[in-house]
């Protein structure tokens, strides 16, 4: 049978660039590696034709001996036990990009136990503000792969055990003749482990782990900000077969509050002020984050959007005894339904007024700038 055109196996230009084919490769290779589709001999080939071309076209001389002659220009290296197709080691490419391309995709390199480390998990955790400003213990719930309890990990049927692979002896690696060089490649048999299951357990297919819904216990620390990230190390899925866990990543997101609005550690709130209190002056009670009331002194003549600073008063900070401030910006109220007696005390008051623009300053400023722009019109 012949042969697939690597350029096409990468799906690629032959005049791509080094980056371009790297990219192509980390794609397929991702795609058709073994752990993500055990049991798949079709992926698995796949899997060793796509290194095969990696290796070729990542290689400046073997990629330009490949553009003149094709898979000729390999066919005399010599055949030898567990070599790849075409005489190059399918593996030598994908180790050239282990680290970079899996430490993406499952978190690092494989386990001891040769299967792949298992994958990062993320959680959104949303809390509230008060939860952040106190800390707190939160219950989540995330599906997930687990150990195997039937076969502890292992993969293999219970009464039974992993056995030395045939292939490689147990070494996990095979070596190859090409030419006057000796290439050391993953065992294609086991993957690296070094052992193989032949009785491989019903519970979990061989995998050594199940899918499960898994309860944990996360601790908050008091001052955290949204978008803080806490990892759960080993929390994450379980490795094939007994290799190490993934860990798990919660992301927190705070909900908004119906008073509050946090830039850092302080706090903005906005507080109607009754209109005889802003204008005679007096003693108001806000509410703080920590469920606790504060006294603000409001001065007489306090104008809507005139800001309040409580020192003290804002949120935690992480890791820090210190506290933000609280912000409170003022917004003058005024009366409705106001009774007939109401109604004419202030026309009493209004009536009452002293010099034009000392009690209503904003105002008498505004219409005074008004009658000198109409004025300048007429003009």
């Amino acid at each position: 049978m012949a042969k697939q055109d690597y350029y096409e196996l990468l799906g690629v230009a032959r005049g791509a660039s080094a980056d371009e084919i790297k990219k192509a490769y980390r794609k397929m290779a991702m795609l058709y590696h073994p752990d993500r589709n055990p049991g798949d001999q079709q992926a698995e080939q796949k899997f060793k034709d796509v290194n095969e071309a990696y290796d070729v076209l990542k290689d400046e001389q073997k990629r330009a001996a490949y553009d003149r002659f094709g898979h000729a220009a390999f066919e005399n290296g010599g055949g030898r036990a567990g070599a790849g197709a075409g005489g190059f080691d399918f593996g030598s490419g994908f180790a050239d990009i282990f680290d970079e391309m899996f430490g993406e995709f499952m978190g690092g390199r494989r386990g001891a136990g040769g299967g792949g480390r298992g994958a990062d998990l993320r959680y959104n955790l949303e809390i509230t503000l008060e939860e952040a400003f106190k800390g707190s213990a939160a219950t989540v719930r995330v599906p997930t792969s687990v150990i195997c309890d039937v076969c502890t990990g292992t993969g293999a049927e219970a009464g039974t055990a992993p056995t030395g692979c045939p292939t490689c002896g147990g070494i996990g690696k095979v070596r190859a003749q090409q030419g006057f060089f000796t290439i050391e490649r993953t065992c294609p048999s086991c993957h690296g482990a070094g052992r193989v299951i032949k009785d491989p357990c019903k519970n979990c297919g061989g995998s050594g782990r199940v899918r499960k819904e898994k309860t944990l216990q996360v601790n908050i620390p008091a001052g955290v900000e949204d978008g803080t990230r806490i990892r759960l190390a080993g929390e994450g899925e379980a490795g094939l077969r007994s290799a190490p866990p993934g860990d798990l990543y919660i992301f927190l997101a705070i909900a908004p509050h119906r008073f509050f609005q946090r830039d850092g550690a302080n706090l903005h709130c906005r507080v109607p002020i009754p209109m005889t209190t802003a204008a005679l002056g007096g003693t108001i009670e806000v509410p703080t984050v920590d469920g606790s009331r504060a006294k603000l002194n409001v001065p007489s003549g306090t104008q809507t959007g005139h800001q309040f600073r409580l020192k003290g008063k804002g949120m935690s900070v992480l890791r820090s005894p210190n506290r933000g401030d609280m912000y409170i910006q003022a917004m003058i109220e005024t009366p409705v339904n106001l009774t007939k007696r109401q109604q004419e005390l202030l026309r009493e008051f209004e009536k009452a007024g002293g010099k034009e623009g000392s009690q209503h300053p904003e105002s008498e400023g505004f219409f005074a700038k008004v009658r000198e722009l109409w004025e300048d019109l007429k003009d």
